[in-house]
């Protein structure tokens, strides 16, 4: 996954300028960091969700052969009964 990159310095600047002391600017400034590497870029998402689509075509595809059997079984098993 690609990070987004931002200006640390500047950050923990603008954080001091709002009343932060030096230790809790860094602090934010670190947890900021170490979020990114979890974010999800949207080739990512994207990826992701065709490969979930794939397979839940699959499984539907099977269910359908599935279906078809049964509703033959049942329709063969009628015809056997009554005709």
């Amino acid at each position: 996954m690609s990070t987004i990159s931002f200006d640390t310095l500047s950050f923990t600047r603008k954080l001091r300028d709002a009343g932060f002391d030096e230790r809790q600017a860094e602090a934010v400034v670190r947890v900021m960091a170490d979020a990114q590497e979890t974010l999800v870029t949207r080739d990512h998402f994207d990826a992701k969700l065709e490969t979930l689509e794939v397979r839940l075509d699959a499984k539907i595809d099977k269910l359908s052969w599935m279906m078809g059997i049964l509703i033959a079984l049942a329709v063969a098993n009628f015809a056997k009964r009554f005709l």
